[in-house]
């Protein structure tokens, strides 16, 4: 065989001095710092140890959710950070972050929660924020975590696998990919898809983890408007209840049955108006208002039925609901006219967007939602609460750090792993002072050195 080429072949030695890998999980364990998560946790769980801790609990969960920023599945993770002390100083060891993950049992869950919000009102304070004018849309949705072993609780899922099923609530944060993760509740593989007390808990997790000045104040029309978004699973009359006496506003997926069926065919073609995107019509899709015909007394009062049909992609397979080669979808809202741009095209685009969730639940099971890595259910749960802690890290870096950057701030975890948090720097050491030197080669070197100064300016 003769060769046409060949690879210039480099000197391999394992032999560097003051060279570091995964140096922007600094900007990580910082913001976790800054925000006050680290103290919060500390307080926390202060009550489990009978002396002073030689790792601070929080501190070690922090450092357990920066490694599943990281990629980590496991508490072996940690070993990420561990590896790297002259950028990151001490790390607890494998078996000291299984101990911290195992005091947070269930009287201990609550007060890690409320950590989590005091976190997220310093990080919003600093410029993480929504716009509270606008409207804070919450999103529920459950998925499934297989489970491929014996672990406490773990059960037969609707899917015919076997593991858990947790409810999840993320506030939709369109300016970055993946939202800012409110609560999770974590549930048997068993546990029902439209369990309408599980959606309320969550609920009111979600809310109690939003700022005060971003909570709905319930009969008064000057707090910000919240919405709760979901599929039909959501579309419980106690759900919508729970919403309403909350100052919550719903929209949710509403089952196509033979009923929706009669009402497409009552509709006359002049009552269908084209639907919208945001950045103009939707060929080939229609919206109606079928509020009058049907009977929503044991609803909300206000709730509204808006249907949808559109023409289905090549190849789809159609149901029975389907009328005339159309797809029919339906949603309840209780949103009064005039409050949303675009009438009831509007809400129907606002409703559509739901479907982001689906992109915060793959991502967050690229985070750490993927495996529940312990047999004890309260070590899961405590697991399941540094996923939605890693989650929002990354969401308040992106939000403070390179909001004016699409690149990283809109990037997904993986993306975001290679272009930020996995770059190279070399370690220096001058007038008593640790300099870290990012890789000035790398392509967004400025921009991760801009972005970890704006950090510290806004919360240092």
């Amino acid at each position: 065989m003769k060769r046409i080429g060949s690879v210039r072949r480099l000197k391999v030695s394992a032999d560097g001095e003051g060279v570091v890998s995964h140096a922007g999980l600094g900007m990580l364990r910082e913001l976790a710092g800054y925000t006050g998560l680290v103290e919060a946790l500390d307080d926390a769980l202060a009550d489990t140890y009978r002396g002073v801790p030689v790792h601070a609990p929080g501190r070690v969960l922090t450092d357990v959710a920066v490694a599943v920023a990281d990629g980590a599945d496991a508490i072996t993770g940690i070993a990420v950070l561990g590896d790297r002390q002259d950028v990151f100083g001490p790390v607890a060891s494998m078996s000291t972050a299984w101990r911290v993950l195992d005091r947070v049992d269930a009287d201990h869950l609550g007060a890690v929660r409320a950590a989590r919000a005091v976190a997220r009102e310093k990080a919003w304070a600093a410029g993480a924020g929504p716009d509270l004018d606008g409207e804070l849309c919450i999103d529920f949705d459950a998925t499934i975590t297989i489970a491929h072993s014996e672990k406490e609780n773990a059960a037969a899922t609707w899917k015919r696998t076997f593991g858990f099923h947790p409810l999840l609530a993320f506030l939709d944060r369109p300016e970055i990919a993946g939202g800012e993760a409110l609560a999770g509740l974590l549930r048997a593989g068993n546990a029902g898809s439209n369990t309408a007390a599980d959606h309320v808990t969550v609920l009111t997790m979600a809310l109690q983890a939003l700022p005060a000045n971003a909570r709905p104040r319930p009969g008064k029309t000057d707090g910000p408007r919240v919405l709760a978004r979901s599929d039909s699973a959501g579309a419980t009359h106690t759900f919508a209840a729970a919403c309403r006496k909350a100052g919550v506003g719903f929209s949710f997926g509403f089952p196509v049955d033979f009923r929706i069926k009669d009402i497409v065919d009552a509709i006359p073609e002049s009552a269908w108006y084209p639907a919208i995107e945001t950045d103009g019509i939707r060929e080939g899709a229609w919206v109606a208002e079928a509020t009058d015909n049907i009977d929503l007394g044991r609803w909300p009062a206000g709730s509204r039925l808006i249907l949808r049909k559109e023409r289905p992609h090549p190849g789809a397979q159609l149901s029975f609901t389907d009328v005339d080669g159309m797809r029919i979808t339906a949603f309840l809202t209780d949103t009064a006219p005039g409050i949303i741009p675009g009438q009831i095209a509007g809400l129907e685009l606002r409703h559509r967007q739901h479907a982001r969730v689906e992109d915060r639940i793959r991502q967050a099971k690229a985070t750490g939602l993927r495996n529940l890595p312990c047999r004890a259910f309260n070590e899961n749960q405590a697991w399941l609460e540094v996923v939605l802690m890693a989650t929002d890290l990354i969401a308040w870096t992106k939000l403070i750090a390179f909001a004016d950057n699409p690149a990283l701030a809109r990037c997904e975890i993986q993306a975001f792993r290679y272009r930020v948090l996995h770059v190279a720097a070399r370690i220096t050491r001058a007038a008593r002072q640790v300099h870290l030197r990012i890789d000035k080669t790398w392509r967004w070197a400025t921009e991760i050195a801009t972005g970890w100064s704006r950090i510290r300016t806004a919360l240092g």
